[in-house]
């Protein structure tokens, strides 16, 4: 039996508060867990990886690093968060699924492509599309004011609050190959951040999104608290994600959830403030010790991996 011990691999880009704080943090517990940042020069298929747990918070921006990732879930190691369903996850896919599971949500609408990559054609490639779009009925269904955004976007980046058809007609032509989807605004009282971890450990924070500032204390009454930890519950369970925050508006003690597609959060120091971000780097912690100790991989939830350990078991 192998005395080396299990290792926590960290994928990460600029930031440079979370990064440290968390691998000295699993180091210092002598738990026969270490902790390390991923080196990475090229990929073998089917190479085998020397990690237990990956956390990633950067193939967003890497691709390099997503195939990466799918090759190490290939290989059975658990993956925060799980690869795949980050490549295939969209904001009208999940304000749809948030109101199936009886999530309060904006009502969604997605809007075709403005420019297209070359080789498209428009009077050929695109004969499925009816033009031009029909602004009043986007309009009528969403409501004015609204949200303009990318479907895979996040950190606040290409958000639009728009008030007019006109107005909308010209943000959307200014967002080139980025696929937008506008949604209902919501007027909100109140607002919170809820960081989640394992998708069942959440943590509810008080956030005012106009000067981006987190409370120390959130203040919410303890059945508003409650229904915002059950809807996160439902979320990343349904989703899959180990690593995420989900953003509740909340108008007239309702919170709807109008963004929960964030798998590489926030965790920095300077913004989060001391209190909140030691409460990241401690539970970050906890989780990718257990997760390291335990049988779980990303590949649990899909029937090739399924296929390939029942190959394994079948084996003489």
């Amino acid at each position: 039996m192998s005395t080396e011990p299990l290792k926590i691999g960290l994928l990460v880009g600029r930031e440079w508060s979370f990064p440290p704080a968390f691998i000295e943090e699993v180091n210092r517990r002598n738990e026969g867990v270490t902790a390390e940042f991923v080196k990475l020069g090229g990929t073998r298929m089917n190479e085998t990886t020397p990690y237990r747990v990956i956390i990633d918070r950067i193939s967003h921006e890497v691709p390099y690093y997503r195939v990466y990732l799918k090759n190490a879930a290939l290989q059975g190691t658990k993956i925060i968060n799980d690869p795949f369903m980050w490549s295939s996850d969209d904001k009208l896919f999940g304000a749809a699924l948030a109101t199936k599971l009886g999530v309060a949500s904006p009502k969604t609408l997605v809007l075709p492509n403005k420019q297209y990559v070359p080789g498209i054609v428009p009077g050929e490639s695109l004969r499925n599309l009816m033009y031009p779009l029909n602004w009043e009925w986007v309009a009528e269904y969403i409501g004015m004011p609204c949200i303009l955004k990318d479907a895979h976007g996040g950190g606040w980046r290409d958000v639009y609050v728009v008030h007019s058809v006109s107005e909308l007609i010209w943000r959307y032509d200014q967002s080139g190959l980025l696929t937008m989807i506008a949604q209902e605004y919501i007027q909100w009282d109140d607002y919170a951040r809820c960081m989640c971890l394992g998708q069942d450990n959440i943590y509810v924070m008080k956030y005012d999104p106009r000067s981006r500032v987190y409370h120390e204390e959130h203040g919410f009454s303890p059945e508003l608290h409650e229904r915002m930890v059950s809807d996160c519950r439902a979320l990343n369970t349904a989703l899959g994600y180990d690593m995420n925050t989900v953003e509740f508006a909340i108008r007239d003690g309702v919170p709807y959830a109008i963004d929960f597609m964030n798998p590489a959060p926030d965790m920095d120091v300077n913004s989060l403030g001391r209190k909140h971000f030691d409460w990241m780097v401690s539970n970050m912690a906890d989780l990718a010790i257990r997760l390291a100790k335990s049988d779980e991989a990303t590949g649990d939830r899909y029937m090739w991996y399924r296929m390939l350990r029942d190959q394994a078991d079948s084996s003489p």
